[in-house]
């Protein structure tokens, strides 16, 4: 498939048509890429001292906030790649927060896992790069939601820049303060 054409209401629930909205264009490849981008260009923003950096005490720092985005791009592509395969099994959700608990990123450098998240993306566009047209329309359940898998590449695009958004906005004004 081309990839062209952005997800029918029907494709998802209006919670995730949110991060579609996010996305410029028509094309869901160009939708990837520019968010791919957002990511590189934030990525040469924030040195490694922010990179523990929380703008609440009670709230993620900016590493795990981008682990976040690679943890959440990991199980929208694994859904994406079930449904395509016409696997009618209702998938389970997940929760974010008690991912966030059980991850490792005090370990990491902040670039690492900028890096990490460019090798995420590539594998994800050449995973859609894969489906035909036929694919990209299936469809399929995860957290008692319909999803197609065209939706589900939008969603991770979006996801990606509502993120990058976050940590502008939140952390870097709030860093900079």
């Amino acid at each position: 498939m081309n990839g062209e054409g952005r997800p029918a209401p029907i494709e998802l629930t209006p919670y995730y048509q949110t991060y579609v909205d996010r996305c410029s264009g028509e094309n869901l490849f160009g939708a990837l890429l520019d968010s791919l981008n957002k990511t590189k260009e934030l990525a040469k923003r924030i040195p490694e001292d922010l990179g523990e950096h929380r703008y609440a005490p009670d709230k993620w720092s900016v590493k795990d906030v981008v682990q976040h985005m690679i943890d959440t791009e990991r199980i929208f592509a694994y859904r994406a790649l079930r449904f395509a395969r016409n696997d009618r099994t209702e998938l389970p959700g997940f929760e974010e927060n008690d991912y966030a608990l059980h991850t490792n990123t005090k370990a990491r450098r902040i670039q690492d896992l900028f890096f990490e998240a460019e090798i995420v993306r590539g594998s994800s566009i050449l995973l859609f790069q894969g489906f035909s047209e036929e694919m990209f329309l299936r469809q399929g359940t995860a957290n008692g939601n319909p999803f197609s898998v065209r939706a589900l590449g939008w969603i991770i695009a979006g996801h990606h820049v509502h993120h990058i958004n976050v940590i502008n906005e939140r952390y870097l004004s709030h860093a900079n303060a």
